[in-house]
């Protein structure tokens, strides 16, 4: 059994996130944990979900803190910290103001729980995920981000509704940067088994407009109702149970990678994983030409900005 604590507990997304992740068989207590000031929300959403707990039959421990003495013992952190994107926001522009709450975060979270592993969710979580890692010291097998995970189920959902199939039948991903540069891998998406390129259908396949609609998937649900959060909590659930049920899954997510692609490397970026107890493995992969064209401009455009933030956190 295991603790989970969700750090920004007091976020939509976290809120919905706890309550995704009490349904993990291998969790037996979620910490929430925020800011001091917010002691009586925290205390709120604790009684909420421990009244849905009850309602469901989960026998499972909630309890809340603003002191991060109380996160020991945690195998999993969850952080969703920070200030979110605001309509018609580049995830970029979040970058130096969130970097500095989760720099120092991330150092006290290493001290406090040395062998955990902390999946980030903050935005723009690329330039995040190494902020963590490289603050947190831990091995970059421990540190990981929500990536593109939900990127590619977004697509996913689409290519299964152009076809009208389950959606479980089909198989792609999405790799690059959770943002403008993101990058679809047609080359590796399959329908029943059968390499989507060889289905007839394929060929009225709208891939440009099915493209720009999963790219602009966030921000358009941010425009109609403020914030992401039910997708986002099920992929966070997802993630957690993955690592804690040991499931050796290969999901796309953010981690820092060497050569795994084509020799790009040296960035945390959205890249298929062997995810299990032991943390989030990369996974060598081999795509077409162009798609490692769009994936290294991503690369680049992510590493420069990860410069960026972090020497503006030495200053």
């Amino acid at each position: 059994m295991a603790k989970v604590t969700i750090l920004g507990a007091t976020g939509n997304v976290g809120m919905f996130a706890a309550h995704a992740i009490s349904a993990i068989p291998h969790v037996d207590e979620i910490l929430l944990f925020g800011r001091k000031g917010r002691e009586g929300l925290l205390k709120g959403i604790t009684q909420d979900l421990c009244d849905s707990f009850a309602a469901r039959g989960t026998d499972i421990k909630v309890t809340w803190s603003t002191n991060l003495r109380d996160t020991v013992g945690s195998e999993v952190f969850v952080m969703t910290v920070g200030t979110p994107r605001a309509p018609g926001q580049d995830r970029m522009d979040l970058a130096l103001e969130n970097a500095r709450i989760v720099a120092p975060l991330s150092r006290k979270i290493a001290e406090i729980a040395p062998s955990c592993k902390i999946l980030v969710v903050t935005n723009p979580v690329d330039v995040m995920t190494c902020v963590a890692l490289k603050y947190s010291g831990l091995s970059p097998t421990q540190v990981f981000g929500l990536g593109t995970h939900l990127d590619s189920m977004r697509l996913k959902s689409q290519i299964a509704s152009h076809f009208k199939v389950h959606v479980s039948e089909v198989h792609t991903r999405i790799i690059g940067e959770h943002g403008e540069s993101m990058v679809p891998l047609w080359s590796a998406t399959s329908i029943g088994g059968i390499k989507i390129s060889n289905l007839p259908a394929f060929s009225n396949l709208p891939v440009q407009e099915i493209t720009e609609s999963v790219r602009k998937g966030g921000q358009s649900i941010i425009q109609d109702k403020g914030s992401t959060v039910y997708g986002p909590g099920e992929a966070i659930s997802t993630l957690v149970r993955t690592v804690l049920s040991d499931e050796n899954r290969i999901l796309t997510v953010s981690a820092f990678i060497k050569t795994e692609v084509h020799g790009i490397g040296d960035v945390c970026i959205g890249v298929p994983a062997r995810i299990n107890r032991n943390g989030v493995f990369p996974i060598a992969i081999r795509i077409d030409e162009t798609e490692v064209i769009a994936f290294r401009e991503s690369a680049e455009k992510i590493r420069e900005i990860t410069r960026i933030v972090l020497k503006s956190l030495e200053e």
